[in-house]
């Protein structure tokens, strides 16, 4: 039987990440061997691996009608596709990458403008060359097939073009940024046609709504604690919620418990400060999904 919505998984670095992501929100996706046509326990999807930088083009072609990939390939290829979430997440850190260009450490080169017939080394070449025409300077731009940091070390490029989180590699190659060129984030795209099909549209909507609440879910915790009423107030001071931490009366006491949601990276100066305060009983709890 058909399925319903073919959805595209990034094949490669974003995979595993990706894979966890579906995971917390109610997919399980079940990669075998080197089949390109992972298992998924929704009897409306069917998935497919494909590299994310060729993902945009063939959302765009309607050969998959919804997939995730960077922003970055979106632009790179100038993809007619629908946006339909942002979905910051990555294989190393839940926070946007960045396209910087850069030189060796050493290197005359300050500014945009100094590398006027230079030749710079890249993935994404299209960009890159939009970038600078833009610009009005006139560069080599090149193809990279991947350690592109190791060009300018070999001589093969004056500057590079290179994806970055932390900076690491660029300055364990001994290369110093320049300039940021964009920063990137996954997205959930999908085709146009697709996107004005009713039953795939809400298909859709129901995978980018349930991957977004296990990505807010993620940076948040919850907290559950005992609170004698003589305290209450010096405690609900102390804490940060979405809308307002629940209190409920223990039975035949005057105790309450409180229940709240914080940012996960509070927590540890939180509990301290909780008990000094009056609390007791502190359980600290996992979130699947925040909505």
């Amino acid at each position: 039987m058909k399925k319903l919505l073919k959805l595209g998984i990034p094949k490669g670095s974003l995979q595993d990440a990706t894979i966890a992501l579906f995971k917390r929100s109610g997919w399980k996706i079940n990669v075998n061997g080197r089949s390109y046509f992972p298992d998924i326990n929704d009897d409306d999807i069917e998935c497919a691996l494909c590299r994310a930088q060729e993902m945009s083009i063939n959302v765009e072609s309607g050969i998959i009608d919804a997939g995730l990939t960077g922003k970055d390939w979106i632009a790179e290829h100038e993809s007619d596709v629908h946006v339909v979430s942002d979905l910051i997440y990555s294989k190393m850190s839940a926070r946007p990458a960045r396209w910087v260009l850069a030189v060796a450490g050493d290197s005359p080169i300050k500014r945009l403008e100094d590398l006027e017939g230079k030749t710079i080394s890249t993935e994404i070449v299209k960009f890159t060359k939009r970038y600078f025409e833009e610009l009005k300077i006139n560069v080599n731009v090149k193809f990279s097939w991947g350690a592109t940091e190791a060009k300018i070390v070999s001589g093969l490029a004056d500057a590079i073009v290179e994806i970055t989180e932390t900076e690491s590699t660029i300055r364990a190659h001994n290369l110093k940024v320049i300039h940021e060129i964009m920063q990137t984030n996954t997205q959930l795209i999908a085709n146009k046609e697709a996107w004005e099909n009713p039953a795939k549209r809400k298909k859709i909507e129901q995978i980018a709504l349930l991957l977004q609440s296990a990505l807010v879910a993620e940076r948040l915790v919850g907290l559950k604690m005992n609170v004698p009423q003589s305290k209450m107030e010096n405690v609900i001071a102390l804490l940060p919620s979405l809308n307002g931490p629940t209190v409920s009366p223990l039975y035949k006491s005057e105790w309450f418990a409180i229940e709240t949601v914080v940012e996960n990276n509070v927590v540890r100066d939180l509990i301290p400060e909780l008990i000094s305060a009056g609390a007791e009983g502190i359980i600290e709890y996992a979130l699947n999904k925040v909505i």
